[in-house]
């Protein structure tokens, strides 16, 4: 049967594969997104999804929701990606209780974290308090609590991932003994939709996790063996939270403020209760070994669907993508490259491809230095990669980059700096019937700004130079330096 249904938090990583799942059951979605630029909604569902712009922390909402909204998903989560997160999503949650007075939705379902512990993380007693805000409206509320999540994209994944990777031998925090209950994505998927309208999970609350209950130094050592590396995990009782979060941030790709949270979370033992709504439903177990295979066979088809990484809310704090789409002009300094392409669909794939593995094209060495840089002073660096090898949408992180518009068609990719720099940074690319036209625009951010682009001019000049060139030459570009 056919439903409407309403996601909020539709541009995070649950969100987006939820929004997937339930389209393909045939069911009407409402996507509720504060910047409709952000969501990319695939052709084939386009008559089914509907686009509402939603800002939960915005007093005076611009349009009201749709009456006819059955049922209502509510994944929005800060991660403590700001300063008093817990204010902010209590404020968004009674924004979102207030819409849906005015709607005949029947039950909201919330995705939450594992809170029936008595000494939870900052972050975990937030959560629990929406909770409570979510539960005095009028309809019948479930809520599904999870710990850690295992899928292609998702944060814990590509922490352990990056963690593994990268370090032989790890001298890691004690909290590394946690217990935990990991869960694979697919299987969160599945409990979100399966609860859908059931008055047997109505007014309650479900613990949800997989069948194993895990050290997170078992999960890493878990990561290791289903990749085939030899890894030695020492543990030391000297790391506070605030250096081992500083330890998980240069390690891998993810922002300070997120290290820190997950580090307050992870020192809490997670694990449910018991799996009574799996049991229920039906629901097949998961292992985390298996959930781990199920994530690098999507990697290996370059098929993820989302990533936390795009998910994040580090595009200048609250405003809007859109503001930025506009590049400016005046007390600007601009470095624009022409170069001649003759194969135009050729560049398109080129450029559609930058960035990730596959590098700049020309100083990849360069970029890495500055994304090392970047890092060092609290910026986001170059690991977060991209998501898929081959695809770019609006909204998505590339390396230290946002995409801000993408067209293959139209032949332009417009790119906003997010590393650390005395001002803002646009990078475009824009093809015509016979040349490429790439243009890197600075504003800078007073007389810092002026002296960062003088001192980088010479290099900016030659790296951009190069990579246009490349970009624009149809043979396959060599080896970059």
């Amino acid at each position: 049967m056919s439903h409407h249904v309403l996601v909020t938090g539709a541009t995070g990583y649950i969100g987006k594969r939820l929004i997937l799942a339930l389209l393909h059951a045939g069911h009407t979605v409402y996507a509720a997104v504060r910047d409709r630029n952000r969501f990319h909604i695939p052709e084939a569902f386009q008559s089914h999804c509907h686009v509402i712009e939603m800002d939960l922390l915005d007093p005076t909402p611009r349009h009201p929701l749709p009456a006819t909204i059955d049922v209502a998903y509510y994944l929005v989560h800060s991660m403590a990606s700001a300063s008093k997160f817990d204010t902010l999503e209590l404020r968004c949650a009674h924004q979102f209780k207030d819409a849906l007075a005015q709607t005949h939705v029947q039950q909201v379902i919330y995705l939450s974290g594992l809170v029936h512990q008595t000494n939870l993380s900052p972050h975990l007693a937030s959560r629990k308090n929406v909770e409570a805000v979510l539960r005095q409206g009028p309809y019948a509320l479930t809520t599904l609590r999870a710990g850690i999540i295992i899928g292609s994209g998702s944060a814990s994944f590509e922490i352990i991932r990056d963690l593994v990777e990268k370090l032989p031998v790890m001298i890691a925090p004690k909290w590394l003994n946690t217990r935990c209950q990991p869960i694979a994505i697919r299987t969160v998927i599945d409990l979100l939709m399966g609860c859908m309208l059931r008055d047997d999970t109505y007014h309650q609350d479900f613990d949800i996790g997989g069948p194993d209950c895990l050290s997170y130094r078992d999960m890493l050592l878990g990561y290791a063996k289903v990749r085939g590396l030899r890894r030695w995990i020492m543990t030391v009782p000297v790391l506070t939270p605030r250096l081992s979060s500083y330890w998980l941030y240069f390690v891998t790709a993810t922002s300070f403020k997120l290290a820190k949270a997950l580090v307050n979370s992870m020192r809490v033992e997670v694990v449910c209760r018991n799996l009574a709504l799996q049991e229920r439903l039906g629901t097949p177990p998961i292992s985390y070994q298996e959930a781990l295979v199920l994530a690098f066979k999507k990697i290996e088809t370059n098929a993820i669907a989302s990533s936390w990484k795009d998910a994040m809310v580090s595009f200048k704090g609250k405003l809007k993508m859109s503001e930025f789409i506009e590049v400016p002009t005046m007390g600007c300094f601009v470095d624009q490259q022409r170069v001649l392409a003759p194969k135009r669909h050729l560049t398109i794939d080129r450029i559609w491809q930058i960035g990730g593995v596959n590098g700049w094209y020309y100083g990849n060495r360069l970029w890495q230095l500055r994304g090392m840089i970047d890092k060092l002073v609290g910026g986001v660096g170059l690991r977060r990669g991209r998501t898929n090898a081959t695809t770019i949408h609006t909204g998505d992180s590339l390396d230290f980059w946002r995409v801000l518009y993408a067209n293959r068609d139209e032949g332009r990719l417009l790119l906003f700096a997010e590393m650390k720099l005395p001002g803002d940074a646009w990078l475009e690319f824009k093809l015509t019937d016979t040349h490429l036209i790439q243009t890197a625009t600075f504003r800078p951010l007073g007389v810092w700004g002026r002296v960062y682009w003088v001192l980088f001019m010479p290099f900016h000049w030659v790296m951009f130079k190069k990579m246009a060139q490349r970009l624009a030459n149809p043979t396959p570009h060599p080896s970059a330096p």
